[in-house]
């Protein structure tokens, strides 16, 4: 099939970089009375942000003139170099949070799982277009597909990380049931799913602990159920219009790391239930837009990279807004775009440029 370049999707472009502008703000007002207070400094985080997006936004402008049928002949190497990546921060790597996920000197390191994100998206989406009708086979088709992101996702929960573990299942997930994977295949799999991540939970006591304060975070609001008890005291009292740019209360050392993971508590609380609801409307835009682009993709390469880019932004939306309304037991996953972070803002500004090429060749 001929494919013919036109202009890359408008609406995903826009709704990226009206996320992006929000966050920045945001990470402003989240972070500058810690900043001040620690650092001395109340521009720290932000003008770090600033960096990385500008990064970001430089990744997002060459892949999205890069031709995307190239990642498929560098798939291999990029999700080798992924579970490379994996080992050495096992081996080296520095813990922050009780999580040894991060490589790198000083002030300056990268999430080895947020490169795996995309080098199993990219690999994956390889292998199904090139063996989708071997997909319905248990042993030469879901087996060999699933593999794929478990063997990144073991090395994961060895860190541990069970957030970045998670998306990377959930997206892989999606794009393997989109390749034709059958449903009673499925559903064997949810059930050992379902067991493995039992054992998971009981396997390290500090997880127990958050499933317990999920059910009842007011049985211990000093211990586990702390930053769920303190994420809906900002939420509640934003209402209708918030309490205003910059007055939140609860970033004043209540909140723990307000500007990262809780940063759509701050935002509800600030900007309230409209702020909110347009963020949210935003996600929802740049995700049926994205769908919209795996649909129209040119070949099944396309449609399946398109949808594990937009699919990973989707699980890691649907379960930060859980954790922080109470929906779901607290993980560390970040906002995309949103929240204040190196490698996974840049990275996810990268998966945007790819989508917004393949989106020049949409039908």
């Amino acid at each position: 099939m001929t494919k013919v370049r036109t202009a890359p999707d408008f609406v995903i472009l826009f709704a990226t970089l009206c996320l992006l502008g929000i966050g920045i703000v945001m990470v402003y007002s989240a972070s500058a009375v810690f900043a001040e207070n620690i650092l001395h400094d109340p521009y720290y985080f932000v003008k770090r942000q600033i960096i990385f997006a500008l990064l970001g936004i430089t990744a997002m402008y060459i892949m999205m003139n890069i031709d995307y049928w190239v990642w498929k002949k560098w798939a291999k190497v990029g999700y080798m170099a992924s579970i490379g990546l994996l080992v050495v921060v096992l081996l080296v790597g520095i813990e922050v949070n009780g999580s040894k996920s991060w490589l790198g000197i000083g002030s300056f390191g990268i999430q080895p799982g947020e490169f795996a994100k995309f080098g199993v998206v990219a690999f994956l989406a390889r292998w199904l277009s090139d063996r989708q009708k071997e997909i319905v086979l248990f042993r030469k088709g879901l087996m060999p597909a699933l593999a794929i992101p478990v063997v990144c996702f073991g090395l994961i929960m060895l860190q541990p990380d069970l957030g970045t573990g998670t998306v990377l299942m959930g997206a892989a997930i999606l794009m393997i049931f989109a390749a034709g994977a059958r449903i009673s295949h499925y559903l064997f799999f949810a059930f050992l799913g379902l067991v493995g991540f039992a054992g998971l939970v009981i396997s390290a006591p500090y997880r127990m602990d958050r499933i317990t304060a999920f059910i009842d975070p007011w049985s211990d609001p000093r211990g586990a159920g702390y930053q769920i008890i303190q994420s809906l005291y900002a939420i509640g009292p934003g209402g209708l219009f918030g309490l205003g740019l910059g007055q939140s209360r609860q970033k004043f050392a209540y909140l723990p790391e307000p500007y990262n993971d809780f940063i759509f508590s701050i935002i509800a609380e600030e900007l309230g239930f409209i702020g909110g609801t347009f963020v949210l409307l935003l996600f929802l835009l740049l995700l049926w837009r994205g769908m919209r682009v795996a649909i129209t993709a040119p070949d099944l390469f396309g449609n399946l990279l398109a949808l594990g880019i937009i699919g990973t932004i989707a699980v890691q939306v649907i379960i930060n807004v859980g954790v922080v309304t109470g929906m779901f037991p607290v993980t560390g996953i970040t906002l995309p775009f949103l929240s204040y972070g190196g490698s996974s803002l840049t990275l996810v500004l990268t998966g945007m440029g790819v989508l917004l090429n393949i989106s020049r060749f949409s039908r």
